[in-house]
C-alpha cells in the first residue's frame, strides 16, 4: 500500500484552487463519504501510480468544513478479491455489524473487481471493511465478499443508508441497466429485495453509482419524496459521454417507486462534467441538509484531459433539495454556504441597464471567483459574461431569451485538441424566467452554473491560457437591466 502523501505546490498549470483535486495522480468517483466525529470523509476512485485510469484504490482525505481538506493515506487498495472500485461507507451507530464491541464505528462497503479464474471474463462482488480509529486504518472483513451475483457481469457501487421504518440497512447497486435493492440487519449478510429502471429514464449507457434518499418538498417535512440518482456510462455512439439522471417516487423499504412516467428523463446537471455524485452519509439531523458531490469530468475524454501532474477534481459539494415548479417537483442544487468564508475581495454593482459596447466588469482581472448577479429582461436577446477572456480565448455563461436557456459556450475556451468532442455549447431550459438570477463559480479550468435559485445547473471544464483572466459583462440586441451584481475574488484553499 502507497501512504506516501507527495507534496505539490497545487499551483501547477489549470490546477483549481478551491476544489478538491487529489496531490497527484488519477481520481475518478467520489466513494465513501460519511461524517462522524466532526470530519467529513472524502473517499474517491484513485491510481496512485499513473495519471490514467489503473487498479483501483480508495483515496481519502477529511475536512471539518467540506472547503479545506487534508489528504490521508490511502485508505483501502487491492488485494486477493480484485481492485477497490466505488462504495459508500456508514457509521454503524449500534454496532449491528458486531465489530465494534459495543461501540460506534466505520463501515465501507465497496466493490471488489478481478476476473473469474481462468478467464478473462470480469466479476464484480461487494465487499465491506471497517474502521475502529476514526477511519485511519481499515480491516477488510474476513469473510469477504458478502454479496455476489455470478449471472450479472456490471454488478458494483452500493450506497447502503439505514432505514429506520423496518429497523435494517438498504443497499442500493448498479446492476447492468437497472438498481437492485438489498436489505441487511448486519452489514454482511444481504436479502434481494426487489429491483427498479426497466424501461424507465435513459438508458443510453450502462447504469453506475445509484443513491437514494428522502427530502422534503419545499422544505415541508410533513410531504417528503425519495430521489434516486443513477449515473449513466459514456456511450461512443451518443453526444453527451457520460452523466446523471435522477428518479423522483416513493420507497417502503423494500422497493422503490416512481412518480413520473417511465419515458421521463430527468437530469442532474446539464453541462459534460458532472459524474458519479453521490451524497454525505450521517450528516447530523440538526444541519439538515443533504450534500453531495460529483467527480467533475466525462467518461469520454477523462483520460485525456491536459493536466500533468494529477488527473480530475471534484465538484464543489452542494445541498440538494426539491421544490415545486410548473413541471412538477423538480431536484434544485446550490453551493453550501461553507464556500462564503473564501471571499477576499467584493465588487457591487446596483440598478445599473447593460447596454452594448460597455463592460461595467472591464477593470477585474481574476479567474478564481464567485459571482451573484440578477437581471431584468428588457430588449436583449442574449446578456451574461464572458470569462477566462483573453486576445484569442473566452468562455462565454450566457441566458438566451428566446430559448429561455441558460448556457456555458467552451467552442473557444482554450486548449481541446485532446478530444474531438470536448468543444461546445451546453444549455439548460429554466422553467420560470421572471427574474434571471446568474450564480457562478469560476476555479481556473472549471465553470459551475446555478441558474435561478438551482433550477438550472450546468457544471463544465475549461483549460484556458494561464494569463486569460480577463472578464466582460455583455449585452447583444438591445439592453437589460442588472437589478444587483456580487463578484468575489476567492482565495486558495490549499495555502
Amino acid at each position: 500500500m502507497n501512504n506516501v502523501i507527495e507534496k505539490q505546490n497545487y499551483l501547477e498549470k489549470y490546477r483549481p484552487q478551491y476544489h478538491f483535486s487529489p496531490a497527484s495522480n488519477w481520481m475518478n468517483d467520489p466513494n465513501g463519504m460519511v461524517f462522524y466525529i466532526g470530519e467529513y470523509h472524502l473517499f474517491y476512485q484513485y491510481h496512485p501510480n499513473g495519471t490514467t485510469w489503473g487498479p483501483m484504490h480508495w483515496g481519502h482525505a477529511v475536512s471539518k468544513d467540506l472547503v479545506h481538506w487534508e489528504h490521508l493515506p490511502i485508505g483501502l487498495a487491492p488485494d486477493e478479491n480484485g481492485m477497490i472500485f466505488s462504495g459508500s461507507a456508514v457509521v454503524d451507530w449500534n454496532d449491528s455489524s458486531g465489530f465494534f464491541d459495543g461501540k460506534s464505528g466505520l463501515v465501507a462497503i465497496f466493490t471488489h473487481a478481478d476476473t473469474y479464474p481462468d478467464s478473462n471474463h470480469p466479476r464484480q462482488r461487494q465487499s465491506i471493511a471497517f474502521s475502529k480509529d476514526n477511519g485511519r486504518t481499515w480491516t477488510k472483513y474476513v469473510g469477504n465478499p458478502v454479496l455476489q451475483e455470478e449471472s450479472i457481469i456490471d454488478f458494483r457501487d452500493p450506497k447502503v443508508f439505514w432505514h429506520r421504518d423496518t429497523n435494517r440497512w438498504v443497499m442500493v447497486l448498479a446492476a447492468g441497466q437497472t438498481i437492485r435493492i438489498y436489505t441487511s440487519k448486519n452489514l454482511t449478510s444481504w436479502e434481494f429485495a426487489s429491483e427498479f429502471g426497466e424501461g424507465h429514464g435513459s438508458h443510453d449507457g450502462v447504469w453506475e453509482c445509484p443513491d437514494l434518499f428522502q427530502l422534503p418538498v419545499d422544505g415541508d417535512d410533513n410531504q417528503k419524496k425519495w430521489v434516486l440518482f443513477v449515473s449513466i456510462g459514456d456511450d461512443p455512439s451518443l453526444q453527451e459521454g457520460s452523466r446523471t439522471q435522477y428518479f423522483i417516487g416513493n420507497f417502503d423499504g423494500n422497493s422503490f417507486v416512481n412518480d413520473s412516467s417511465q419515458e421521463t428523463i430527468l437530469w442532474i446537471d446539464h453541462g459534460r462534467d458532472n459524474y458519479a455524485g453521490v451524497s454525505w452519509s450521517d450528516v447530523p439531523a440538526e444541519d439538515g441538509r443533504r450534500i453531495y458531490i460529483g467527480w467533475m469530468s466525462n467518461w469520454r475524454y477523462a483520460n485525456v484531459t491536459p493536466t500533468k501532474e494529477w488527473r480530475s477534481a471534484m465538484t464543489i459539494p452542494r445541498v440538494i433539495a426539491l421544490k415545486t415548479t410548473e413541471e412538477g417537483v423538480r431536484l434544485v442544487q446550490n453551493p453550501i454556504r461553507e464556500l462564503q468564508g473564501l471571499r477576499v475581495e467584493n465588487i457591487s454593482i446596483r440598478n445599473e441597464v447593460v447596454v452594448p459596447g460597455v463592460n461595467l466588469l472591464s477593470n477585474v482581472n481574476s479567474n478564481t471567483f464567485e459571482i451573484i448577479a440578477e437581471f431584468e429582461m428588457s430588449s436583449a436577446t442574449e446578456f451574461g459574461f464572458k470569462v477566462c477572456k483573453g486576445r484569442k480565448e473566452e468562455t462565454i455563461i450566457g441566458y438566451d431569451v428566446k430559448n429561455k436557456n441558460f448556457f456555458v459556450d467552451r467552442t473557444n475556451s482554450g486548449e481541446a485538441s485532446f478530444h474531438d468532442s470536448f468543444a461546445g455549447k451546453h444549455d439548460s431550459n429554466l422553467i420560470s424566467q421572471k427574474m434571471i438570477k446568474f450564480h457562478i463559480f469560476v476555479d481556473r479550468s472549471s465553470i459551475e452554473l446555478f441558474g435561478n435559485d438551482g433550477e438550472s445547473v450546468i457544471t463544465d471544464l475549461i483549460f484556458p491560457n494561464e494569463e486569460n483572466k480577463q472578464m466582460e459583462l455583455f449585452v447583444k440586441n438591445g439592453e437589460v437591466k442588472l437589478h444587483s451584481l456580487e463578484l468575489y475574488i476567492l482565495k486558495s484553499i490549499w495555502r
